[in-house]
């Protein structure tokens, strides 16, 4: 055998399969080939290396001893090239990044973060969406997100890392909903935390409330209470000069504080716990303000 022949894989495989069925006619089938053609890339492959492979007496094909050693061999080769086409495969899907963020973190808060994050790796392709709580988490938990940022309640699902979201009741500056009969609500569509929270409240003070104004958008929101619309619950970080916040001595409870927590998936890529790490030092920043 010339040390420079070059083993061709397709001749590998046909061998491999006749060899495991003990038959060029199985092993045509699994290979999707003919028999002939099967025959011939194993007299081609015992050509190349210079000696016979298989027994092809009596009822079933088997090895020779030489032919076990190549068999061997082959198999690894075959294996190797599996893994080298999966590996590369899975390389190339890492190159993009999943990322879910509340509605309120998609605006100023982390995108300095995000845009910088992209500039120093234009190979990455880096998908943001933003929305309600509810729904990034139910597309995490579906894997349709590699990390994602959500409001929870505290301790409630563990993650990389976590933060307090203290929250407060908030009116319009020259505002006196609470004086109105039903009490006027402004908040988000069913499902979220501050909506479910707000309905609690009040009708475990036995106060009629309706709904005054329904958005996903939170500066929306935020606006309709500026105006005067109604009551709302919010993060205090986004309480504006247009607000005045409610507490105990207007009659309304202390809402307990929720938490923002970062989660990932078990499987990472080495660019998705760098965005990780970078958004948690974002966070940490933002709430230490």
């Amino acid at each position: 055998m010339n040390l420079n022949t070059t083993l061709d894989p397709v001749l590998l495989r046909s061998f491999v399969a006749v060899v495991e069925t003990g038959s060029f006619t199985r092993a045509a089938e699994s290979t999707h080939l003919t028999q002939s053609t099967v025959s011939q890339q194993v007299r081609k492959l015992e050509s190349q290396i210079g000696c016979e492979l298989l027994h092809r007496k009596g009822r079933y094909v088997t090895a020779t001893l030489e032919g076990e050693r190549v068999l061997s061999y082959a198999r690894r080769i075959l294996h190797l090239m599996v893994e080298a086409v999966s590996q590369t495969s899975l390389s190339v899907e890492q190159q993009k990044i999943r990322l879910g963020v509340p509605e309120d973190f998609a605006t100023h808060a982390i995108m300095p973060t995000l845009a910088d994050f992209s500039r120093r790796y234009p190979g990455i392709r880096l998908e943001v969406k933003s929305g309600m709580c509810s729904d990034i988490w139910r597309e995490f938990q579906r894997n349709e997100l590699d990390l994602a940022l959500v409001k929870q309640r505290q301790n409630s699902q563990p993650g990389l890392a976590s933060w307090p979201e203290p929250l407060c009741w908030i009116d319009s500056l020259e505002g006196n909903n609470l004086q109105r009969d039903p009490i006027p609500l402004v908040t988000f569509p069913i499902g979220g935390l501050y909506r479910s929270e707000m309905a609690h409240t009040f009708d475990s003070l036995g106060r009629s409330w309706r709904l005054a104004y329904v958005s996903t958008s939170l500066s929306g929101v935020c606006c309709a209470v500026e105006a005067g619309l109604g009551i709302s619950l919010l993060p205090k970080r986004l309480v504006t000069a247009k607000h005045r916040i409610l507490d105990e001595t207007d009659g309304l409870p202390q809402v307990a504080d929720l938490e923002l927590t970062l989660h990932a998936q078990s499987q990472l890529s080495a660019y998705d716990k760098m965005l990780a790490d970078e958004l948690i030092g974002a966070c940490e920043e933002m709430f230490l303000r």
